[in-house]
């Protein structure tokens, strides 16, 4: 193993030894010998299968067959979800093929970020994460199952539906992707668009059909967002089949998978003779194997809070030194939008995931030791899945990528250190994605523009006042303040000052995710400025250091002067209502900071402590 990843894994192991313990406690608790559902009373066991045929009520009669619950974030708007409208038809079929059963167990919230920006909906993106997990709970706490497939992809669905998976940590499950979709206009093309509208040199119907050619079918978005960041941690974790993540809707290979993946969750549960439950798969190691796969392919920010909640509702607990630590020494091997021009098709078709791993695993950056959900070893997953004469089968991954403008091998890679730095200094804490900002664009060291409100940037910028080096300072969009949104309005307009030649960057305690690109963002900034943080307190015109080569992270003030200050009120009175943000005022507040997984205070790890 390479010594740093073996040394922050060992850190991660000794810092969590009491709340992973405890957490392993409560899995051995929690399973039974048999079928879980024969702790049912007649009662409940008669509810549970009063809708199913006649064969499905005689196999769970019997309590031998196996019965895996079916969680899916299905809707017909979110196009990454689309295709899962049919998924558990499927999904039942293949159970049935090996003498098993399944039901759909429940069905969880799906909102998409990219019909949410820079709209009221969007103050619950991250706070539904926290509503998924509960409706995964719920769902699986019917104690009918002996497993569990969960469908779900994009930003806030998949980390929600893993750590609602976590506390029922005894049950084996899988993860079911449903593919990207293919390829339309160039990421580049669009990116160029935006800016110009934001300059107001094309029109609104041109920039319409522009983002109408980019996301035009069922699939996941193909820039390499949150979405597709999260099935490449998953696939790198273990916990969906081998090169299973970026395989189109569309593809016949597509419905081989899932079905596979049915007929797969069944051979792992307890009475197979192969029980592997998720509460092993997700530990230590699997842990630091994605964080080190997010990092040597660019991916999103937003995982630095995902990993983080996850991890802990498994009693595994990670910080940001951790991640920051792990990127100075994991190389950079993929350049895929917005970290390059290529999409997450063309990643896929320059040897993908099984390339990927095969590097990493040869260079000593990621565990191999591991258990997953096609076996013990993270070896199986430098194979990749193909149909030959109608068969699925896997097949060893390329040794060479077949596009190095997209995907190279761990001796030539893009940069020699990952896609992340952790930023420190008397603004407290951020985490800055490097990965596509060129290198003379780190350093910036300039006045602050402050706003408390996205939205206002348009009219500043509009009026030729960010036309100079700035910093602009977004303040009170933490967890707490309004349920920490992606300011992605922001994108375009700060693109277009950097083109201008000025030193532009941005500090602010919301998140920016997968739209962080160029422009250096210190996102993430804990404390929040309704927590206390220094943010609140920076002033227009007060001089900001963003160094992202050395990690600073500095207001220049005077500490005398800063103390004397008063920290200034954030309105946040048009964030408590209106598009069902009332619902959410209990949950909104007694969310932890960024670093901590901006998760429930009620921490699971503390928890499983006692």
């Amino acid at each position: 193993m390479h010594p740093v990843v073996q040394a922050v894994t060992d850190r991660i192991i000794a810092r969590s030894k009491a709340s992973r313990q405890g957490y392993l406690d409560a899995l051995n608790q929690a399973r039974h010998k048999g079928v879980h559902r024969s702790s049912l009373s007649c009662g409940n066991l008669a509810h549970g299968f009063a809708a199913c045929n006649t064969d499905d009520k005689q196999s769970l009669r019997q309590l031998t067959k196996a019965n895996i619950g079916i969680v899916t974030a299905f809707n017909d708007m979110l196009s990454a979800h689309q295709p899962y409208e049919d998924y558990p038809k499927l999904l039942k079929a293949a159970c049935h093929e090996i003498g098993s059963v399944a039901q759909v167990a429940g069905g969880v919230p799906a909102m998409c970020d990219g019909v949410t920006q820079g709209q009221p909906g969007m103050e619950l993106s991250l706070l539904s994460r926290e509503i998924i997990a509960m409706a995964t709970a719920v769902g699986l706490s019917h104690n009918m199952f002996d497993g569990a497939l969960l469908l779900g992809i994009c930003d806030k669905i998949v980390p929600g539906l893993l750590i609602g998976a976590l506390s029922f940590g005894h049950l084996p499950m899988l993860f079911v992707p449903a593919g990207p979709m293919r390829s339309g206009i160039p990421n580049k093309e669009k990116a160029r668009i935006r800016q110009k509208f934001a300059e107001g040199k094309v029109d609104r119907a041109a920039l319409l059909e522009a983002e109408a050619q980019s996301y035009h079918s069922a699939g996941t978005c193909t820039f390499y967002g949150t979405a597709n960041s999260n099935q490449l941690m998953l696939e790198v974790m273990g916990l969906q089949l081998p090169g299973s993540s970026f395989v189109n809707p569309d593809d016949p290979l597509r419905e081989a998978l899932s079905k596979m993946a049915a007929k797969q969750v069944c051979r792992l549960t307890e009475h197979s003779g192969q029980y592997t439950p998720i509460g092993e798969i997700v530990s230590e190691k699997s842990v630091v194997n994605g964080i080190v796969a997010l990092l040597a392919t660019g991916g999103s920010t937003n995982l630095t809070m995902h990993i983080v909640a996850a991890a802990r509702a498994a009693g595994i607990i990670v910080n940001w030194d951790d991640f920051s630590e792990l990127s100075d020494a994991v190389p950079l091997l993929a350049r895929v939008y917005p970290n390059g021009h290529a999409d997450i098709n063309h990643f896929h078709a320059a040897g993908g995931m099984a390339f990927l791993i095969r590097q990493l695993l040869d260079a000593g950056l990621l565990h191999q030791d591991v258990a997953t959900v096609a076996g013990f070893g993270l070896e199986r997953f430098t194979k990749e899945p193909k149909l030959l004469d109608g068969e699925l089968k896997w097949v060893d991954g390329p040794s060479a990528s077949l596009d190095p403008e997209v995907l190279r091998p761990v001796s030539e890679p893009f940069q020699n250190n990952g896609g992340l730095k952790l930023l420190k200094g008397n603004l407290g804490r951020a985490v800055i994605k490097v990965s596509a900002v060129q290198e003379q664009h780190r350093i910036v060291e300039a006045p602050a523009v402050v706003i408390d409100d996205q939205n206002k940037l348009e009219a500043l910028f509009k009026s030729g006042a960010l036309d100079r080096d700035c910093v602009v300072v977004v303040k009170g969009q933490g967890p707490k303040a309004n349920g920490m949104p992606e300011l992605h309005k922001l994108t375009p307009l700060l693109g277009t000052l950097q083109d201008r030649g000025f030193k532009v960057a941005l500090m602010t305690d919301g998140r920016m995710s997968g739209a962080s690109g160029k422009v250096p963002a210190a996102i993430h900034l804990t404390p929040e400025a309704l927590d206390g943080g220094v943010i609140a307190k920076v002033q227009d015109g007060d001089l900001i250091r963003v160094n992202a080569i050395t990690g600073e992270l500095s207001l220049l003030v005077n500490q005398a002067e800063l103390d004397a200050r008063v920290a200034e009120t954030v309105d946040l009175s048009h964030s408590r209502f209106g598009m069902g943000r009332e619902l959410f005022g209990a949950l909104r507040q007694n969310l932890s900071s960024p670093e901590t997984g901006a998760r429930s205070t009620q921490a699971i790890d503390e928890v499983y402590k006692h």
